[in-house]
């Protein structure tokens, strides 16, 4: 039992102490924090990290009021969570929701165990993150299997004068 256990025990040691078996604190895991435009130009969703996980809130929306002709009656009015399947969180403002949730760092410029939320259905998705070579993220949502799922592109907004900081 001793000649098994003192190999294993040794390598595992060796893993650790080589930083082969890398945490949250790689240095590429914080490469998702920032400010992202959805694909089409519709959202803004900062990125940040608490408690050890990453999550994004919309910061801002290209069309932040309904339409004058709404057809639920709410022209004109900041856009708020009406789709959410909780009756209790339908008044919720748009801007400032929790879009992207629970993510780690899973390496290699990926990000797993996270939801996204679409909040024009009211459904959360299971969602991965993979950071692109041309520094955008593909962030796919699915249901059960990556496979059966849908994949958008979101882009870092550029720091300019015009841009740095959403309203």
């Amino acid at each position: 039992m001793t000649r098994i256990f003192v190999p294993i025990v040794l390598f595992c040691a060796l893993l650790t102490s080589t930083g082969y078996a890398a945490g949250p604190t790689d240095a590429g895991a914080d490469a998702i924090l920032g400010t992202w435009v959805t694909e089409g130009g519709k959202a803004h969703v900062a990125i940040s990290r608490a408690a050890g996980a990453y999550q994004g809130r919309i910061v801002w929306l290209k069309e932040p009021d309904y339409p004058v002709d709404d057809k639920q009656g709410m022209g004109g009015q900041a856009k708020v969570d009406r789709e959410n399947p909780d009756a209790g969180l339908r008044n919720r403002p748009i801007i400032g929701l929790a879009l992207v949730s629970g993510f780690h760092y899973a390496g290699d410029g990926v990000w797993t165990d996270g939801t996204i939320y679409d909040p024009e259905s009211g459904k959360t998705y299971r969602c991965k993150i993979t950071l692109r070579k041309d520094g955008s993220l593909n962030v796919r949502g699915y249901v059960g299997f990556s496979l059966f799922g849908r994949t958008t592109v979101w882009t870092r907004l550029a720091a300019t004068p015009g841009n740095a900081r959403p309203k």
